[in-house]
C-alpha cells in the first residue's frame, strides 16, 4: 500500500488526479462487500477526491488527518454554500474512509473522525404534483410510434408503481409479469421487492413490447452483454440508461409546462402522496416504495395533511378558526 495520503498520479490537486490507493481500496470494499450502488459510490469518489484534494492543499496527508481536519472540511463545505444534504454525505464518506483505515491498520492508526457527528439534514417535504398535473403530463404523449410508446411506458410505470428512475432503467424482460401485474424491483443496496403494475402501466409497457414498439429499436447485434433483456431501449438500441429515462420526463415536462416543478423523483413522490390521499395504508406505500424505514415514508403523510388543511380553509366558512 502506497503512503497514506500519497497518490498513485498525479497531483491529488490536479482535476483529473487519480485517488490514493488506500482510498481506491476503500471504493472496492464498499462495492464488494457492502454492495453500495454505482451511483452512490460515484457520489463517494468524488466526495473522496474532493476531500483528498483539499487535505493535500493544507500540506496535510490522509493519514497525518486529525479532528480538527475533519471538522474544518466540514465547515470550508459549508462556506461554499454546499446543500445540508451534500454536506452530510461527504461527512458520510470521509467517516467511512477513516473508519476503513483503522479498521485494516488493526487499531494502528487513528479514526480522527470518530467523535465527529453526521450533520442533520432539515426534513424537507417532498414536491408532489396535482393528480391533474400527472395527467396533463401524461397528456403529452401523443401518436403510436415506437418512441411515443416507450414514453408512455416510462412515464405510467413511474407514476403507477413509484419506482425510482434508476430501478425503472434497471428492469429486465424478465422481471415484468404482464399477466398477473407484477414488477421485480431491485432497489437500494441491492434489495430486491415486488411491485404491482397497475392497469394503465401494463396497457402502456404491453404496448411497448408489441411489434411497433420495443422490436423496432432491436439492433442486428447487441452492443453490449445485457441488452439484449433490457426492458427499455434506447435509439440506438442498447439499454436506457437513467440520465436518458430523466430526459424523457423532462422533455414531456416542458411540453406540459411542469418544467420548474419537476425532480427526478417527483413521480415518485406523487404516488406516494396520492396513494395516502385516497386512503392507503402506510405500511403499503413503504412495502411499494421499498423504504427501509417507516419514518422515511412518514414524511408523506405531511403532504396529505397540509392538502387535507388546505381543502378546508378553501371550502369551510368557519374554517380560520379551526387552525
Amino acid at each position: 500500500m502506497a503512503p497514506a495520503g500519497e497518490p498513485v498520479a498525479p497531483a491529488v490537486g490536479d482535476a483529473g488526479a487519480a485517488l490514493p490507493l488506500e482510498v481506491e481500496e476503500h471504493l472496492s470494499w464498499l462495492r464488494v462487500e457492502r454492495g453500495r450502488a454505482p451511483a452512490t459510490l460515484a457520489a463517494y469518489r468524488k466526495d473522496l477526491r474532493a476531500y483528498t484534494s483539499w487535505l493535500h492543499d493544507r500540506g496535510c496527508r490522509l493519514g497525518d488527518a486529525g479532528e480538527e481536519d475533519v471538522i474544518a472540511w466540514i465547515a470550508h463545505l459549508r462556506a461554499l454554500g454546499r446543500a445540508p444534504s451534500t454536506v452530510k454525505r461527504s461527512t458520510v464518506a470521509v467517516r467511512g474512509l477513516h473508519r476503513f483505515l483503522s479498521v485494516e491498520s488493526d487499531g494502528d492508526v487513528t479514526d480522527p473522525s470518530a467523535a465527529v457527528a453526521v450533520p442533520r439534514v432539515p426534513r424537507g417535504v417532498p414536491k408532489a404534483l396535482g393528480e391533474d398535473e400527472v395527467a396533463r403530463l401524461l397528456d403529452t404523449v401523443q401518436g403510436d410510434d415506437v418512441m411515443a410508446r416507450r414514453d408512455r411506458a416510462i412515464l405510467e410505470v413511474l407514476y403507477g408503481t413509484g419506482m425510482r428512475i434508476s430501478e425503472l432503467v434497471g428492469l429486465s424482460l424478465g422481471d415484468v409479469d404482464l399477466v398477473d401485474g407484477l414488477a421485480r424491483v431491485l432497489g437500494k443496496g441491492g434489495k430486491e421487492r415486488i411491485v404491482p403494475v397497475g392497469r394503465y402501466a401494463s396497457t402502456a409497457v404491453a404496448r411497448w413490447l408489441e411489434p411497433g414498439g420495443r422490436p423496432q429499436l432491436v439492433p442486428a447485434r447487441w452492443a453490449r452483454r445485457g441488452d439484449a433483456e433490457a426492458l427499455l431501449l434506447n435509439a440506438r438500441g442498447g439499454r436506457l440508461s437513467r440520465q436518458g429515462a430523466w430526459g424523457v420526463v423532462r422533455r414531456h415536462a416542458l411540453a406540459a409546462g411542469l418544467a420548474d416543478r419537476l425532480t427526478p423523483h417527483v413521480l415518485r413522490h406523487s404516488c406516494a402522496t396520492h396513494m395516502l390521499d385516497h386512503g392507503a395504508d402506510i405500511r403499503a406505500v413503504q412495502e411499494l416504495l421499498g423504504h427501509a424505514s417507516i419514518s422515511t415514508t412518514q414524511v408523506y403523510t405531511l403532504v396529505s395533511t397540509e392538502r387535507l388543511w388546505s381543502a378546508y380553509r378553501a371550502a369551510h366558512p368557519r374554517a380560520l378558526l379551526g387552525r
